[in-house]
């Protein structure tokens, strides 16, 4: 099933429209919360067709990142409130308010390992960046340090994307295109092991 293939396509063309820049930051807010395609397959050419504009074109991205991080924090705040009635009909709310509350403790007790945890999440391409956000609003991430962490983890990646297409042009995007469904499908892979492990120990 080439589905992030496809995805990835279409991607392209938007990247190489005039309203190329609107589109990214539609796909860059997007992705933080619900798109399955990082905004780094359509940073990847247009960084390569405008090489000096490659920085802005990551600042642009990692800003509406920035804002879509925040919808995402709030709809895993109001979605799980809101789900509250459907779990506890099924059983299922007690353990995982016991999980929820569990983490809570750990943020209180080791803020800082936490936040590492939540910066190197948001920089690695296998962990989906709505995981990390809608995770962070579940367990009520505090808002200023859940978003420092996604400018640190997040900003990372597009300027490391900036500056590897700066020096090696379109190899980078070669290498991006060879991978992209390998990337996809790990990502959902480790998404649904996170869920399964999830389930599994509460």
């Amino acid at each position: 099933m080439q589905l992030f293939g496809k995805l990835y396509a279409r991607v392209l063309v938007w990247a190489r429209d005039r309203r190329a820049v609107y589109y990214l930051c539609g796909l860059s807010f997007v992705e933080a919360f619900i798109f399955p395609i990082m905004p780094e397959v359509m940073l990847a050419p247009m960084m390569l067709g405008k090489r000096h504009r490659a920085f802005f074109y990551a600042n642009i991205s990692l800003l509406f990142s920035l804002l879509g991080s925040l919808v995402g924090y709030a709809l895993g705040h109001w979605a799980f409130h809101a789900l509250t009635p459907l779990l506890q009909s099924l059983h299922l709310y007690d353990s995982i308010e016991r999980g929820v509350e569990s983490l809570r403790t750990e943020m209180n007790q080791h803020w800082l390992q936490m936040l590492l945890v939540l910066t190197l999440a948001a920089l690695q391409p296998v962990v989906p960046m709505k995981f990390v956000t809608w995770a962070s609003g579940i367990v009520g991430v505090p808002v200023l340090p859940f978003l420092l962490c996604m400018l640190i983890g997040r900003g990372k990646r597009v300027w490391l994307l900036a500056l590897l297409i700066r020096l090696f042009g379109e190899r980078a995007e070669r290498i991006l295109h060879k991978h992209i469904e390998w990337i996809g499908w790990a990502a959902l892979v480790v998404l649904a092991g996170l869920a399964g492990w999830w389930l599994l120990k509460h």
